[in-house]
């Protein structure tokens, strides 16, 4: 009961941060991506030194979060029409990045450098190209969000209920096709109601709404996995301990890193 407790204060202090940072401005959605970068990249990199710590590889860490948020910042000024001088900046980090590599006495610098590069791929290439998506319509980004989270609760309710077939048990023994399934229900029908309730906020179709949940749904879920990939490959449950009940910000934004670039590619399409 404690437990439960716990997971759902944190969850709703979660849950307002991002409604506040999507909906106030975009310099507070700004801060949002900032935060999320940082912490997911911080998490990312202790998952290495969870294994391995070195002088070296701590300072690497603080590049390589630097860098992410150089991409994030950069992306932002790029979109809002401030200056190209952003991208510059992350330009450095890239050029700092394999200069600083030959000063440090890795065994294996070519491993070291598709580290930091994979981080930079995987967290911070995500997290600028949402920006693009915001400066769209920030409701295209909060109807993502939420389309994610009722496609992790459709999936749970599901799965938990009638659940038996198993999805990947390689990576994640408890999903099932169910309750993919289910989560997918869950995104579509919630897409005819927000597009029902609010028509004119959302200005695709009603089909291209559906798809778009479809979108989210399936590529949630492959998310999902790749983070559990990471993580049974170097032996640990959760990425942090930031949220409480919850792990850490790479488990809660591990569906969004694989969303927003199908998102992008789905809106340019259509």
């Amino acid at each position: 009961m404690k437990n439960i407790l716990l997971r759902s204060i944190s969850g709703a202090i979660y849950v307002a941060l991002i409604l506040a940072g999507v909906l106030i401005n975009n310099w507070t959605f700004l801060a949002l991506c900032v935060l999320f970068t940082i912490l997911s990249l911080i998490e990312y990199f202790s998952l290495e030194l969870h294994t391995t710590a070195s002088r070296h590889k701590y300072l690497t860490c603080i590049l390589d979060v630097a860098g992410g948020v150089a991409m994030v910042s950069g992306t932002w000024l790029l979109v809002t029409g401030w200056c190209i001088y952003g991208i510059a900046a992350y330009l450095i980090y890239l050029l700092a990045r394999l200069i600083t590599q030959l000063y440090i006495k890795d065994v294996d610098p070519v491993a070291s450098l598709s580290k930091s590069f994979l981080g930079q791929l995987y967290i911070a290439l995500p997290l600028s190209t949402i920006m693009f998506i915001y400066a769209s319509s920030p409701y295209l980004v909060m109807a993502m969000f939420i389309f994610i989270w009722l496609n992790d609760t459709g999936a749970f309710i599901v799965g938990c209920s009638i659940g038996r077939h198993r999805l990947f048990p390689r990576l994640s023994p408890k999903k099932s096709w169910e309750g993919f399934w289910g989560g997918l229900v869950f995104c579509i029908a919630a897409a005819f109601v927000i597009k029902s309730f609010w028509p004119d906020t959302y200005t695709l179709t009603t089909c291209q709404m559906a798809g778009f949940s479809i979108v989210v749904s399936v590529f949630a879920t492959w998310g999902d996995l790749v983070e559990s990939m990471f993580k049974r490959s170097l032996n640990v449950k959760d990425s942090g301990k930031i949220i409480p009940g919850h792990g850490g910000i790479l488990d809660r934004i591990d569906s969004l890193l694989c969303v927003v670039p199908a998102v992008a590619c789905y809106l340019l399409f259509i």
